[in-house]
């Protein structure tokens, strides 16, 4: 199994975990549908459960994801192996379990974050989580000192192990990493979407590079056409696929897979999206969601197929447009 170290922490992950947005089912944030449409929890079992299985350790979920719902589903999958994984989970905002609702209140986020903790711990079933991280995005950088010195209370606690932010603010990342106990900078990462000044501040404060949106929801994998569409409940229901802009990225996306066909790489889609991001940093862990057995297979699939060559990186940066070279040396 393809591993990596989880920044400056001793724990070795699998070089991809998976992401547990889709498994909490739907919920709503300002009246807005945030989930992934329905989903079968046995369904999310089997998947999280053949991951298991081929050697995947980190689980990446959220208090938001279907209000507890997706850590409650995590909790029951992994009952009995939890020594074997590295769990992952978020905190920051006010859940509603019962009505799947999700509020924000920035007046008292320090004073939650005990109560939220237990909410993950119990719900995971669980007494300590490996990575705690703060989830408000674009939390004020200059609060953040006291958010991070209260998580170092709960490492002292042993509550948690290692904490960090799902952030792409580099200042804010910046704050978060000169704690003693940060580990992990989890942000926006993907084939369409480069983030060179994230990805620095991981570098300088020797972090890990969480990388979530992989697949730009759904986006690279190429499964998409101009006629796709979505269910009410699933957040990507305003989705027009057919405006300029979308079908520029269907289009990107079709001249990736055709260069890869022409050249006899076998890889799908999905595994040319996530085989970019190992390429891009030695720190990077893609995590990419799932709702069934065969997309974690089909994502588990390509760290068998390893790497991308330079070459092929530099005609990724051609389709998109950017300047080449921002990648390691495979």
């Amino acid at each position: 199994m393809f591993k990596r170290r989880l920044g400056r922490s001793n724990l070795e992950v699998s070089a991809m975990g998976l992401g547990c947005w889709a498994i909490g089912g739907p919920w709503t944030y300002n009246n807005e549908p945030l989930g992934w449409g329905q989903v079968e929890d046995a369904g999310s079992t089997r998947a999280i459960h053949v991951a298991l299985n081929a050697g995947i350790n980190f689980f990446d979920t959220a208090a938001n994801y279907g209000c507890g719902h997706s850590e409650r589903v995590l909790g029951r999958a992994i009952a009995g192996r939890r020594e074997s994984v590295i769990l992952a989970t978020k905190f920051g905002y006010v859940i509603d379990e019962a009505n799947r609702i999700v509020t924000r209140n920035d007046n008292d986020v320090v004073s939650r974050i005990r109560q939220e903790c237990e909410g993950s711990l119990r719900r995971l079933q669980t007494d300590y989580i490996d990575l705690y991280q703060f989830h408000k995005n674009d939390y004020d950088p200059g609060k953040a000192a006291e958010v991070r010195d209260f998580l170092e209370k709960l490492v002292d606690e042993g509550k948690i192990r290692w904490y960090g932010w799902s952030t792409d603010n580099p200042e804010g990342a910046q704050a978060f990493a000169q704690g003693e106990h940060c580990t992990a900078i989890q942000h926006w990462l993907n084939m369409r979407y480069d983030t060179p000044a994230m990805l620095a501040v991981c570098d300088r404060y020797n972090q890990a590079s969480v990388n979530r949106s992989p697949l730009g929801s759904g986006m690279l994998t190429g499964k998409f056409t101009r006629e796709t569409t979505f269910t009410e409940d699933d957040m990507r229901s305003t989705w027009d696929l057919r405006k300029e802009f979308p079908t520029q990225r269907l289009h990107r996306i079709a001249a990736v897979r055709k260069y890869f066909a022409e050249s006899g790489d076998a890889r799908t889609q999905a595994q040319i999206a996530l085989a970019w991001i190992w390429m891009r940093s030695e720190r990077t862990i893609p995590i990419p969601g799932f709702k069934t057995a065969a997309q974690v297979k089909e994502n588990i699939a390509a760290m068998e197929f390893g790497l991308l060559g330079n070459k092929q990186m530099m005609k990724i940066d051609q389709i998109f447009e950017r300047p080449s070279g921002n990648h390691i040396v495979a």
